[in-house]
């Protein structure tokens, strides 16, 4: 189910990113570390009365204005805007109503979707006052909030929830057994030229401009008896909206395709090799816990000799190095080169995926690992390991019942991963290994 998007617009220096913040109880914007890549973070899960939405932070908007780098942070948030099911407008009661935030709801009028008014900075009861004014804006209800304190946010939220698309309305429709792969990568790295090549025919738009496709597409198809839908996101613009040019918000179609996939194809340009675009949309396949098959695109324009496609996959190991599970693939959509591996793949990447190993074979690989490498101690006190199973697929979850989970060192849990994927494979997927204490062993 994909999840509903809210976006957080206003001008400048009114608390949003710091609205931003207080909902998902994280001070991540603007920065995020994540295994082997550093990104600017504006989008994250958030939850509230049961419902599971994405937030994204955006930019202040300043209209009309001629500065540059003013003019990108417009497009950007416009670009969320245009994806958005919901945009919560902030404003700022400390400076009152102004002229901005007129022309802002005029823009944001013409999207006809939901919009929740957000009075910000409201801290103190004289603040709380000038609230009124913002009903001139003739939104409705104003929801008066300090983002710093975090009054009113709740109320806030409850208006959002409010607002949300029903939840039946984004349920899939495909019949179960279908394999649904997104493909996702940057602008112009060839994403609908891949489609166009799978299905044999031209059933997208294909252009040298970044930005071609205005929407996502699902298309199935029969693939060896084998059920698949195709999920394209090779566009980050819909129709009338403004001119791209934005890297950061490309990766807005492929959160909503990751959402609906099981098994993503992270296109990469091979005359460009991994670029730090392609780095943060593979810490976002991560993130999510997706499948992943790397698909180098173009490779019929690099220069070969018999050592380039081992160099190159030495690159991708380093710049990638946080999805080292993930195969990679050497191909040309142009030419239709090794393009019968990409299906190959990904469906037995999903196959890996939905694989459950007994609890008898599980514990007696982990009893095999700790003779063959001591486990951690710490002040004369060992890691031991009680009981092992796998509670779960898609993905595939591990939990492991030890005596004090403050033992389980990063490498002792990598080294049980690479035993675990030695014996069983799990390619392209990512392994949740959680680790129990033993009070929680007992109950």
């Amino acid at each position: 189910m994909a999840k509903p998007l809210v976006a957080i617009v206003g001008r400048q220096n009114v608390g949003k990113s710091t609205l931003f913040n207080r909902i998902i109880g994280q001070r991540l914007a603007i920065v995020e570390d994540l295994p082997g890549t550093t990104r600017d973070r504006l989008y994250a899960d958030a939850e509230w009365q049961g419902r599971v939405f994405a937030l994204v932070d955006t930019g202040g908007l300043v209209l009309g204005s001629d500065d540059d780098l003013l003019g990108r942070v417009l497009v950007q948030a416009q670009e969320a805007i245009a994806e958005a099911d919901v945009i919560v407008l902030v404003t700022d009661v400390f400076n009152g109503l102004t002229a901005e935030d007129r022309d802002i709801v005029d823009v944001l009028r013409r999207t006809h979707k939901p919009i929740i008014l957000a009075a910000n900075k409201a801290e103190t009861a004289g603040r709380r006052l000038d609230v009124a004014d913002f009903y001139a804006l003739g939104l409705g209800e104003v929801y008066t909030t300090s983002a710093l304190h975090g009054t009113g946010v709740a109320e806030l939220l409850d208006a959002v929830v409010a607002a949300l698309p029903e939840a039946k309305g984004l349920e899939e429709a495909e019949e179960p057994g279908t394999v649904r792969i997104a493909i996702v990568g940057r602008t112009n790295v060839g994403k609908s030229s891949l489609l166009n090549a799978l299905l044999r025919e031209e059933r997208m738009i294909v252009s040298e401009t970044a930005g071609t496709t205005r929407d996502a597409i699902d298309t199935t198809l029969q693939w060896h008896g084998q059920k698949v839908t195709l999920i394209d996101t090779a566009g980050i613009r819909k129709r009338g909206s403004v001119e791209p040019g934005v890297e950061k918000y490309s990766v807005m179609r492929a959160l909503k395709a990751m959402d609906r996939a099981d098994v993503t194809l992270l296109l990469i340009d091979a005359t460009q090799g991994v670029t730090a675009q392609d780095a943060h949309v593979a810490g976002y396949i991560l993130e999510a816990n997706k499948s992943v098959v790397v698909v180098v695109n173009k490779w019929d324009l690099v220069p070969k000799d018999s050592a380039t496609m081992g160099v190159y996959k030495a690159h991708i190991g380093e710049q990638l190095k946080f999805i080292p599970y993930a195969p990679v693939l050497f191909v040309s959509a142009l030419t239709r080169q090794r393009i019968d591996q990409v299906l190959e793949t990904a469906v037995r990447v999903r196959q890996q995926r939905l694989q459950r190993i007994s609890t008898g074979d599980l514990n007696d690989l982990v009893q095999e690992s700790v003779a063959r490498h001591n486990p951690p101690s710490k002040a004369g006190k060992r890691l031991k390991f009680y009981y092992a199973t796998q509670p779960r697929v898609d993905p595939p979850t591990l939990v492991f019942f030890v005596n004090d989970t403050r033992l389980v060192h990063f490498s002792y849990q990598r080294f049980l991963e690479n035993r675990i994927r030695e014996r069983w494979g799990f390619e392209g997927t990512p392994l949740l290994m959680r680790f129990q204490g033993r009070e929680k062993a007992k109950r």
